[in-house]
């Protein structure tokens, strides 16, 4: 009830009137049964946008770092965040990661949408990068079709390190659905998993019209900041 009160009656209008988003492609959404959407990452409000601008309720695995603030900065982060749909998770690795496989794919069973960025982190230079694998487990195991989904232009509304955001348009491209039920039981080969995971990232890199790098972009992140160290 909470998530269709902030969508619907406060967050979605407000977005909608200020940024004017456009979206393409909704039609190539299954209106019903698991689906995994796999989005690139530019900016945090692709988390935000994404959901709220579509018919059926997406959910997304947040890290919890998100939910840590206090004071009133901390309240209104975490009510967004639960209007957008988000339930945090542990990002630590290990036990951790598959504590956040399982939820995902609890939400899967549920015949839910369940939100994804490859990648695994945001963009540092609006580029295309590397997706990891998890994607690919994730949609072999689940049983699930996968669409893919470009955000265009979020990197500009909010970079990373803005606090608020500048107001100009976004857009949204959502590509037809990718089949992988050919590889059904192949989860544990991790040379399928590559191969789904590049497949997705080739179309994702075609929606979105982004330069792909083929290394991983928290690589990127890590090389950077050691530089400035």
């Amino acid at each position: 009830m909470f998530y269709w009160f902030m969508k619907n009656l406060v967050a979605g209008p407000i977005l909608k009137t200020v940024f004017r988003p456009w979206v393409t492609g909704h039609e190539n959404i299954p209106k019903t049964g698991g689906v995994i959407m796999a989005s690139n990452h530019l900016s945090f409000i692709d988390s935000v946008f994404l959901p709220l601008l579509m018919e059926r309720r997406i959910t997304f695995l947040a890290k919890s770092d998100y939910y840590t603030a206090r004071g009133i900065k901390g309240w209104a982060i975490k009510t967004f965040l639960k209007a957008a749909g988000m339930i945090p998770i542990d990002r630590s690795g290990g036990k951790a990661s598959e504590a956040s496989l399982q939820t995902g794919l609890g939400v899967l069973a549920r015949g839910e949408i369940l939100g994804i960025y490859p990648e695994g982190t945001r963009s540092p230079d609006a580029k295309l990068y590397r997706g990891r694998t998890g994607v690919a487990r994730m949609i072999l195991e689940g049983s699930v079709p996968v669409v893919p989904v470009a955000m265009i232009d979020t990197e500009k509304v909010m970079p990373v390190g803005r606090r608020i955001p500048k107001v100009r348009r976004i857009g949204i491209v959502i590509g037809k659905p990718l089949d992988f039920s050919r590889f059904q039981g192949m989860e544990g080969d991790r040379f399928i998993l590559r191969s789904i995971t590049d497949e997705i990232m080739y179309e994702l890199d075609r929606l979105s019209g982004q330069e792909y790098m083929d290394v991983y972009a928290s690589s990127v992140k890590d090389k950077v900041g050691s530089q400035s160290r």
